[in-house]
């Protein structure tokens, strides 16, 4: 490798800052609890200086990895959306962990906690952020699957340590490790996929070189990275997994849920297009699983009572447009729904952290008023929910109808219901934290007890949110007005021609105020319809209990792929005991007896043929040495008695010819 460019180093800064702080925060543990949020936002703030530079000078860098395949991170137009995006929410994360509290403990008492009974942040914590942040900045620039596959790994096992952070708690484990092998099951398609292209001869594994593979190698490849990006990204039937990781921090699920690991997936499809368009089958499959995931997981979200549940399920919802825009070709578009869902969901998720970490519940019911009572934080937890449903001129309104200008009639039908749900749940979320609080002792207030998650505690009121913890909100909510602008016609042709793709199709003004109209219609429907119940909490009817429970999804899982599966193992595992282990004893122990037999039996005849065999050499070697007298006239005639000898054989063998 030559000199070290300008912008090799930047790039190699990118991913290398945050990556050395967070190892050097784990590597010190508690000794750096005290500086690990000031490094933490340090690093968050030099990585977004860093990701603008990036994105304005375009790097590339290349590394000796093996033999014929080098690292290689390189920033186009595509890759300075996702760094920009990244560092932006990673910034608003680590500001606001800085500035939280910390959230309600709910046994009190334990190890790490401080004395009001909050859990704090640590070097721990910050640690796995960081090394969770480099990850997914080397996935968004890689350009090679060596590359990308690496950084997946890093950014999966980040992302298990930080849903499991409150330890403590057996569910949170559980959980982290439902999700972490659920996305490392899908995982195994990019493991496919990077063996395809060895056997199909792209050169250094490069990503835009998987388009030119020939059949079959071309459908491992694609399909592979399809199966991948599904897993990551909680598209059907993964989907399941996005509820459990909810049992994480709330700025872990800003990260996580917004610009970074579940919308790793739908990036990566965004990246590798061009190899679905020219495989076929993975781009019509891509495009109907993403529909069929924004429309069903829409429906979960209009059904849950938990905020970050409601949340999870439309993360999923929403990137099933990300999915759906890779799979008919919509790069700008879904580039577009990319960064309104990351600045929309960090601000919802991180608004639901104030709440929980204020009033002790994520519950929908314990939440009434929540929005009256702090109103920094509601006003921006309206923006982005207006946001999320669809309201013009917003951010998620224009990035939708990005996706959907160029989607057949079929799946724009399907995003248009998956528009209409999103508008649903946003409404619903909205008359929860808008509606006036029961008066004490009521429904509100009794609802909140027991209907807490584990970690939520039980109180009402607990304190007020910390100044920190408001900080990023007006940013992230200004980001998810403004990102409006790629409506404007001239903001889109710019917006196009970055991402590589001018002349990308706009929606007509017909399509775009017909879901402007139905966004407003159903969400105002909605919030106006839950306003007006008498009852703090939905009746808890069958047909709702179904959707609530994620349709069952993670039982389905169970019962479908997890339970085969141990049992083949178990079954598999009595055969080695019963069969192979017994075969192997029993072999062992049939040694002895068939050596005791030889000994018995065939040794001694050995033996006895060896000695007999031995006896008859020594004779004959005392014969030979008779001869050896040492006189000269013996030696003469022991010649001619050899010589007559031959001569007679002559004449013999004369005679007889």
């Amino acid at each position: 490798m030559g000199a070290l460019q300008p912008g090799d180093a930047l790039l190699w800064m990118l991913v290398g800052l945050p990556a050395a702080a967070g190892a050097a925060l784990l590597v010190c543990g508690r000794r750096a609890d005290r500086a690990a949020a000031a490094v933490a936002v340090a690093a968050a703030a030099a990585q977004l200086v860093l990701a603008a530079a990036a994105a304005v000078q375009r790097p590339t860098a290349t590394a000796p990895a093996l033999p014929g395949i080098s690292f290689g991170l390189a920033v186009d137009g595509l890759a300075a959306v996702g760094v920009c995006t990244l560092a932006a929410v990673f910034a608003a994360v680590a500001v606001f962990s800085a500035g939280e509290r910390g959230e309600p403990e709910s046994g009190g008492g334990r190890s790490g906690a401080a004395p009001d009974g909050v859990r704090r942040y640590g070097a721990h914590y910050y640690g796995l952020l960081l090394l969770f942040a480099a990850a997914m900045s080397a996935a968004v620039t890689a350009t090679d699957l060596l590359t990308l596959l690496m950084a997946w790994e890093a950014m999966g096992a980040a992302s298990y340590g930080l849903i499991a952070f409150h330890r403590s708690e057996p569910r949170s484990g559980r959980s982290a490790a439902v999700s972490f092998i659920t996305t490392r099951t899908a995982d195994l398609g990019m493991y496919a996929a990077a063996g395809a292209a060895l056997a199909g001869g792209v050169p250094g594994l490069d990503l835009s070189g998987l388009a030119g593979l020939e059949a079959p190698w071309n459908h491992v490849a694609a399909g592979g990275l399809l199966v991948a990006a599904l897993g990551k990204s909680a598209q059907l039937p993964f989907s399941f997994w996005l509820s459990r990781a909810m049992d994480g921090p709330s700025p872990v699920s800003a990260l996580l849920h917004s610009a970074t690991m579940v919308a790793a997936g739908g990036y990566l499809l965004l990246r590798v297009q061009p190899a679905l368009a020219a495989t076929g089958w993975p781009a019509v499959a891509a495009a109907w699983v993403g529909a069929l995931t924004a429309v069903v997981l829409g429906a979960i979200a209009c059904a849950q009572r938990d905020l970050k549940q409601l949340l999870a399920a439309s993360t999923g919802a929403q990137l099933g447009f990300v999915v759906l825009a890779a799979g008919i070709g919509g790069v700008s578009g879904g580039a577009a729904q990319f960064a309104a869902h990351a600045a929309v969901k960090s601000l919802l998720f991180l608004v639901a952290g104030v709440w929980l970490a204020a009033l002790g519940t994520r519950d929908l019911a314990g939440l009434a008023g929540a929005a009256r009572r702090h109103p920094v934080a509601g006003g921006c937890f309206t923006a982005g929910a207006l946001a999320l449903g669809g309201v013009p001129p917003l951010s998620v309104w224009v990035a939708e109808d990005l996706v959907l200008a160029g989607a057949p009639a079929a799946l724009h039908t399907a995003g248009l219901a998956a528009s209409a749900l999103a508008a649903g749940y946003a409404g619903v979320a909205l008359a929860a934290v808008w509606r006036r609080p029961e008066p004490k002792g009521g429904g509100a207030q009794a609802a909140v007890g027991g209907a807490v998650p584990s970690g939520s505690g039980g109180a009402v009121g607990i304190r007020r949110p910390a100044p920190g913890e408001l900080l990023p909100l007006p940013a992230l909510a200004a980001a998810a007005v403004l990102l409006g602008a790629l409506a404007l016609p001239g903001v889109h042709a710019w917006w196009s021609a970055l991402l590589g793709h001018p002349g990308a199709p706009v929606p007509g003004l017909a399509q775009a105020a017909g879901s402007g109209l139905l966004a407003v219609l159903v969400l105002g429907a909605v919030t106006s319809w839950r306003l007006r119940r008498p009852a703090a909490r939905a009746a808890d009817r069958r047909w709702v209990r179904w959707p609530r429970s994620w349709l069952g999804l993670e039982r389905a899982a169970r019962v479908a792929v997890v339970t085969p599966v141990l049992a083949t193992a178990r079954g598999l595992a009595a055969f080695d005991d019963r069969v192979l282990d017994r075969a192997v004893y029993g072999a062992a122990s049939g040694v002895p007896r068939v050596s005791a037999a030889l000994a018995r039996r065939v040794e001694p005849a050995v033996e006895s043929a060896i000695a007999a065999l031995a006896a008859g050499a020594r004779a004959l070697g005392t014969r030979a040495r008779r001869p050896q007298t040492g006189q000269v006239h013996q030696y003469y005639a022991q010649a001619v008695t050899v010589l007559a000898a031959v001569a007679l054989v002559f004449v013999l063998v004369a005679a007889v010819v």
